[in-house]
């Protein structure tokens, strides 16, 4: 994420002053592409105006407890399951920027109508954050913590679990003896369907047709695996009892 969201506000224009990391050889390549500093240090020029705090989450607390900088810079994380209690006291202005999205390595995100939710005390410092993601083309939403939290809870259950129900498919996919690929048609006009006509209108299958005999011999087939077999049971009774619930 920091990364893609240094040289998304370059490319933009924003003069970025500094890079901080604890790898040298990857901060000095983010720094020079964005013709700025590299330093492994927490300690920021007084002239800052947004310092941005784009960090795992297991080590955002530690990070943002030793920043030292201006008290008229506004230092923002963007972690979507904190909120702005995680800030120390030392840090005068601070505020939430999370962008709904996933983000890999070398891989370009697209920036345009990217949702931001964007959590502040102040109301200049959301104004100016509500700027900023439109200067890269994201849209802005001012969301609180709680609902930020379930926002996030949803983009796991959309984002992170649909991923792994695909890494699945594709360990299945291989066991006959075919490539992922052969999938791809199928992936695609799942996701489309379910952005364009709403996920609980675009469910077919087995589980919803309440087929026992395909599910039992699916349950079979799946019997190089007692974990998946698990996890087919499970997911096959959650749809079950979400579209018959009567």
């Amino acid at each position: 994420m920091a990364d893609a969201l240094c040289r998304e506000l370059y490319n933009a224009g924003c003069k970025i002053d500094l890079i901080v990391s604890q790898n040298e050889i990857n901060g000095h390549l983010l720094a020079d592409s964005c013709r700025s500093k590299w330093s492994p240090d927490l300690i920021f020029p007084n002239t800052t105006d947004i310092l941005i705090v784009a960090v795992p989450d297991q080590t955002l607390k530690s990070v943002l407890d030793n920043i030292v900088c201006s008290k008229d810079t506004l230092v923002v994380h963007t972690a979507g399951s904190f909120g702005l209690d995680i800030f120390p006291e030392s840090i005068n202005k601070k505020a939430v920027f999370y962008p709904l999205q996933t983000f890999s390595k070398d891989r370009k995100v697209d920036f345009k109508n990217l949702p931001f939710l964007i959590e502040s005390a102040e109301n200049d410092s959301s104004e100016l954050l509500k700027n900023l993601a439109e200067s890269i083309g994201g849209k802005a939403h001012f969301v609180d913590t709680e609902h930020r939290k379930m926002l996030h809870l949803a983009a796991v259950f959309t984002s992170n679990f649909t991923n792994y129900m695909l890494t699945v498919g594709k360990e299945v996919t291989l066991k006959a003896g075919f490539s992922f690929d052969l999938l791809e048609p199928l992936i695609i006009e799942t996701i489309s369907k379910a952005i364009e006509s709403g996920p609980e209108n675009s469910q077919t299958g087995p589980a919803i047709r309440n087929d026992q005999n395909t599910i039992e011999k699916h349950l079979e087939l799946l019997s190089f695996s007692p974990e998946l077999q698990m996890l087919y049971k499970e997911l096959t009774l959650s749809i079950l009892k979400y579209y018959h619930k009567s």
